[in-house]
C-alpha cells in the first residue's frame, strides 16, 4: 500500500505514522542507532510491505496487470489500494477521512529524529496538495500515478495506470477486499501481541 495505507495500519498512533512513513527513507537492517520510534516505524513499514507483497491474491492480481504495466504493476497496486481505501474509508475507520488527514498534518512531529530532507519535502507536499484526502478521487489517483511515474528511475507506463484501473476495476476491488479482510486482523494481532520489533 502507499502512504494512506501505511498510516491506516499504524494503530491510530500519529507518532508511529510519521515513523512508519520514514521507513521509506531508511535502508539496511542495522537500525539500532535510531530512536525507538524510528525503529518501530521502520519495522512496521517493512511488515506492511512484506504482507502485501506476499499476499496470494495480490500476487495473482500483479500477474494479471503485468502485461499492461510491465515492471511497475506492484507499484500501481499500491496506489490502487490507497484509492479504494480512501473511497471506502468510512467502512474501515471510525474517524472521517478529512479529520484523520487533518489530525496527521496538524501534528508537530520531532523533525530532529528524521534527518532526511526528502522526507520533510514529501510531508510538506503531501499537506500542500492534500494527497491523502484526494486519493479518494479518480483525479487524485491520476495525479499520484503521473507524479510517481516521473520519479521512477527507468522508463515506465505508470502514467497509464488510471486507464488500467478502469479496465480491471472489479478484479482490483475484489482483491482489495480480500486483502483487507486478511490484513486488518493480522495487524491488530501485530500490535496486541507485543512483538512489534521481533
Amino acid at each position: 500500500m502507499n502512504y494512506l495505507g501505511h498510516l491506516f495500519f499504524s494503530n491510530n498512533d500519529i507518532e508511529l505514522m510519521y515513523a512508519n512513513m520514514y521507513g521509506d527513507f531508511l535502508k539496511g537492517s542495522h537500525l539500532d542507532e535510531w530512536p525507538t520510534i524510528v525503529q518501530r516505524g521502520s519495522h512496521l513499514h517493512r511488515k506492511i510491505d512484506s504482507f502485501i507483497d506476499h499476499h496470494p491474491q495480490v500476487l495473482e492480481l500483479k500477474h494479471l496487470l503485468s502485461h499492461a504495466l510491465p515492471k511497475i504493476a506492484g507499484i500501481a497496486i499500491d496506489l490502487y489500494f490507497d484509492h479504494i481505501l480512501a473511497k471506502n474509508w468510512e467502512k474501515f475507520h471510525p474517524i472521517a477521512l478529512r479529520d484523520f488527514v487533518d489530525a496527521f498534518h496538524s501534528h508537530h512531529y520531532d523533525k530532529s529524529i528524521y534527518p532526511n530532507p526528502n522526507f520533510h519535502f514529501v510531508i510538506k507536499k503531501m499537506k500542500t496538495d492534500d494527497w491523502l484526502y484526494n486519493y479518494q478521487f479518480f483525479s487524485g489517483l491520476t495525479f499520484a500515478c503521473q507524479g510517481l511515474s516521473k520519479r521512477i528511475s527507468f522508463s515506465n507506463q505508470l502514467w497509464n495506470a488510471p486507464d488500467v484501473f478502469n479496465r480491471y476495476q472489479p478484479e482490483i476491488e475484489d482483491v482489495f477486499s480480500q486483502f483487507m479482510s486478511d490484513a486488518i486482523p493480522h495487524f491488530n494481532n501485530y500490535f496486541t501481541s507485543k512483538v512489534e520489533l521481533t
